[in-house]
């Protein structure tokens, strides 16, 4: 009888883990380019196959890019880089026939200037009618 339910829960255990597993990923970005001198954050969701999603790290992902350096989930681009687009594949370390490749581009404009909070507090109020 022991034998019986010991096969039923590693039975039952097998299917749990089987629904778990990713089936397949995609790169859901936080923003349409990467900024030079910046570590990028590139964002990865698995697809379970019982249709729900899990974040992923480079725990599950192994990264790779045409350009820039990889420290977990984040690609460093360098300030002096050039090139208007890198490549980004992202492959899963459990499967690696799951895998996805994206190209993103390069912020070439710079930031625009951002008052400091000093400027903030210190600059003349407007008055403002209700309309």
């Amino acid at each position: 009888m022991n034998k019986i339910i010991l096969v039923a829960i590693f039975l039952f255990a097998g299917i749990l883990v089987k629904a778990q597993q990713v089936d397949s990923i995609y790169f859901h970005l936080y923003t349409d380019s990467l900024k030079k001198g910046q570590h990028n954050y590139i964002n990865v969701d698995g697809k379970l196959s019982n249709g729900s999603w899990l974040p992923l790290t480079a725990k599950q992902i192994l990264f790779t890019s045409s350009e820039g350096t990889f420290n977990g989930n984040e690609l460093f681009i360098p300030d002096h880089f050039k090139p208007e687009k890198v490549t980004v594949k992202a492959v899963l370390r459990s499967n690696p026939a799951v895998w996805k490749e994206i190209t993103i581009w390069i912020k070439q404009l710079p930031d625009p200037f951002l008052p400091n909070r000093n400027e903030v507090d210190n600059a003349p109020r407007r008055n403002r009618k209700n309309n």
